[in-house]
């Protein structure tokens, strides 16, 4: 069904702008060319817009991903699991990310 394979990659992220450190609202935990999911604290709706950044190691400044909600489901009582598929497909991203992911 997918035209592009998902890969673990298990980061901290919070909302773009947000003020909490990174990793208290969001957690990656896997990508794609198209799409990540992610799991939060926030509850999350279909389509809407959201912009995380993604704090990579040996990176100065984070990655911002765009995208929108296309699924979410509770996962525990505190904590949803969220699928958001990007805005456009930036191979320049998705390469930094899975690097970063392999020496993790």
């Amino acid at each position: 069904r997918r035209v592009y394979e998902r890969f673990p990659a298990r980061f901290p992220a919070k909302f773009k702008d947000a003020r909490a450190d990174f990793g208290q609202e969001i957690v990656l935990r896997d990508a794609s060319a198209e799409g990540v999911n992610i799991l939060t604290k926030e509850r999350m709706f279909f389509n809407d817009k959201v912009a995380i950044e993604v704090e990579l190691p040996n990176s100065e400044s984070p990655m911002v991903l765009n995208g929108r909600v296309v699924w979410s489901k509770p996962a525990n009582s505190n904590v949803w699991e969220s699928g958001l598929q990007f805005e456009e497909i930036n191979f320049m991203k998705l390469q930094r990310l899975f690097k970063s992911a392999l020496a993790s």
